[in-house]
């Protein structure tokens, strides 16, 4: 038996603790079908990563495979947007905020979905039970990045808005997102734990669907003002203004972590130029990209 903590078993370590012969795990890994990653020429497996790999296929083995889409729905992300293009993942974008996201995961139209839902009362964000998620008994959630989140504006910032009580302002037009959405609801709970009012502000008619939705309404002169991710400001040349920072997680399904598009996904995360292009789109931590938080 392996009683080793460490997080990346030798090969004949993991032969061990699946019980084959060294010889069936070399024919696993030519076929890519089990995960691993090779180091200065050595073969080392995760163990994290080892027993999601065993629970799927478990589950493989007794339910039905449904057909699911290679979509990934939920809330945009800059990085993640343009990781799917780049890494040749075949996965497509569907993004309408966290709140669509989750409810499309459950319905089957999905394969990934990216949130960053706070729940106000716990003051915890993506938490399975508060989402309506607690049934789904192969749920995987795993992070992506940690994001700033702020105050996007006009570069030269014409009306001097430097904090939460500006947007009080009669002159300020605030860009706001659809109700479930992660940025809304985050919106409203920094706005209840600064005393502010939301019915004094001066909101725009519609809301934005996207980030990039967001960011270009004040670009456009439509608003003045409206909370997004540091990386959208950036993508627009327009000036940010941080107030906090929030962790952005991918769920899915167990067994779809192993579908080939999900797979080239993250493979494609341990490049150095996707770690060149988290740095320059800016307001981005992942050291914990990869980190499975919670595994029903």
């Amino acid at each position: 038996m392996v009683t080793s903590t460490h997080a990346y078993l030798t090969t004949a370590e993991v032969a061990t603790y699946l019980r084959l012969k060294e010889r069936k795990v070399y024919d696993l890994v030519s076929q890519g079908q089990i995960p691993c990653s090779r180091v200065t020429g050595k073969l080392l497996f995760p163990l994290q990563q080892i027993d999601l790999w065993v629970l799927s296929h478990l589950e493989g083995d007794q339910v039905q495979r449904l057909s699911v889409p290679l979509v990934v729905a939920g809330s945009q992300d800059p990085l993640l947007e343009w990781s799917i293009r780049e890494s040749g993942s075949d996965l497509a974008t569907l993004c309408q905020g966290s709140g669509d996201g989750v409810r499309r995961l459950l319905d089957g139209k999905a394969m990934l979905a990216g949130i960053h839902l706070l729940d106000a009362a716990t003051q915890r964000y993506n938490e399975p039970s508060v989402l309506g998620l607690s049934g789904m008994r192969d749920l995987l959630i795993v992070r992506w990045a940690k994001r700033r989140q702020g105050l996007l504006v006009r570069a030269d910032n014409p009306l001097k808005i430097n904090a939460l009580k500006d947007l009080q302002q009669s002159n300020v037009r605030v860009a706001h997102r659809q109700p479930d959405a992660g940025a809304a609801k985050l919106l409203n709970y920094l706005l209840e734990q600064a005393g502010i009012d939301s019915s004094a502000i001066d909101w725009t008619s519609h809301p934005s669907l996207s980030e990039d939705d967001l960011a270009l309404s004040i670009c456009q002169g439509e608003a003045d003002v409206g909370l997004g991710v540091e990386a959208a400001a950036h993508r627009q040349q327009l000036g940010f203004i941080p107030l906090c920072e929030e962790p952005f997680d991918l769920i899915m399904q167990r067994r779809n972590y192993f579908e080939p598009a999900v797979q080239r996904l993250f493979a494609f995360t341990l490049q150095a130029r996707f770690i060149h292009r988290a740095e320059a789109l800016g307001g981005y931590d992942i050291s914990e990209l990869g980190k499975v938080i919670y595994n029903a």
